[in-house]
């Protein structure tokens, strides 16, 4: 059987252009300047020969970097990118890294493929998104592979760049222009309180074995004006666990809130939905906010009063933070902040 054939090289380009090696290797570099007749025909000699550029893997094993950064994620990406914030923060975190051109890859906290985990992928830096339950776990495996990190919304210790986000304080807001219009029968549905997606009561019980910042800081903000306030919890951030939570918190009516304060607005649109199945009318009979601040297919004609968060700018800083370490340049946490929002889904509570 006749072996596949020989990849040209740099030194086959160099021969056909009739110039030195070290000159064509420059021209696909692009670290120093060269006459643009050399550059032309070195390009001609290239393409004549099927020479595309140097070759990745030998560049990995001359540099000792894979050219890759993990992004970790928290479940199947059929679901993470239903997720218009994910998406958002995907966008701005390759903006931050197109300096460095490196590539992304994602893997799955969860992955089972050993090749594909966050403790084998041949990666040079990684970034952890916060929101995750396992985030604390996947921090101990990168600090031991000793590879750069970058946490997005979590608690990442002394030392790893953090690209914080005001959650509590945006929350607070939120709680407050609802406090403000009257309303004191409130219910709150949060995103996971830890890896194992329950549904359900947010009980003491399980506040305390909590892993998620993300989920905890905007409770911790909603029950500083609402300390009383009952929370329930949803498997992920989507319209139909909104749409499941609102059946639930609507369905005894002498129990009812006259608001929802939900912690995204995936979920905020989900409570929308289960709220117009029950008959009632928002903002007249049930008053629902989010947290996000992203277009939601299915409002309608509402306009949701969230707390808009930056997200795209979000994923940028980590990658400027990921890029700057590559390089071996200082790095420093960023701490960004909320807008505040006033919506059509929210007006002074029902007589009853």
């Amino acid at each position: 059987m006749d072996s596949a054939p020989r990849r040209a090289t740099i030194a086959d380009v160099a021969r056909a252009a009739g110039v030195a090696p070290s000159t064509a290797s420059v021209v696909f570099s692009g670290k120093a300047q060269v006459a643009e007749a050399t550059r032309e025909r070195v390009l001609a000699a290239a393409a004549s020969l099927g020479y595309a550029g140097p070759d990745p893997r030998a560049a990995s094993l001359r540099t000792g970097r894979s050219g890759i950064v993990a992004v970790v994620l928290d479940g199947p990406l059929r679901t993470v990118f239903l997720d218009p914030v994910t998406i958002a923060m995907m966008d701005g975190i390759t903006d931050g890294l197109s300096d460095l051109g490196a590539a992304v890859l994602l893997l799955r906290e969860d992955a089972a493929d050993e090749a594909a985990n966050l403790a084998n992928a041949p990666v040079d830096a990684v970034v952890l998104i916060g929101c995750s339950g396992r985030t604390r776990a996947s921090l101990e495996i990168v600090r031991g592979r000793g590879i750069p990190v970058v946490v997005i919304e979590g608690d990442a210790g002394d030392g790893i760049p953090q690209i914080t986000l005001d959650n509590r304080e945006a929350a607070r807001d939120v709680a407050l222009h609802v406090d403000g219009l009257g309303h004191r029968d409130v219910a709150v549905l949060t995103l996971p309180l830890d890896s194992s997606h329950g549904r359900g009561p947010v009980t003491p019980a399980r506040l305390a074995s909590a892993t998620v910042d993300v989920t905890l800081d905007r409770l911790d903000g909603v029950r500083e004006v609402f300390p009383d306030a009952p929370a329930v919890s949803a498997a992920h951030s989507s319209i139909d666990e909104g749409v499941i939570a609102g059946r639930a918190l609507l369905a005894d009516e002498a129990s009812r809130p006259t608001a929802v304060l939900a912690q995204s607005d995936l979920l905020a649109a989900g409570v929308i939905r289960a709220a117009e199945e029950r008959g009632l009318r928002v903002p007249q009979d049930l008053s629902v906010t989010g947290f996000d601040g992203v277009t939601v297919d299915g409002l309608g004609r509402h306009i949701l009063t969230t707390s808009v968060q930056p997200a795209t700018q979000k994923g940028r800083a980590a990658g400027e933070q990921v890029t700057r370490m590559l390089r071996g340049e200082s790095t420093a946490s960023q701490h960004l902040t909320c807008r505040f929002r006033a919506g059509t889904t929210t007006a002074t509570p029902p007589a009853r």
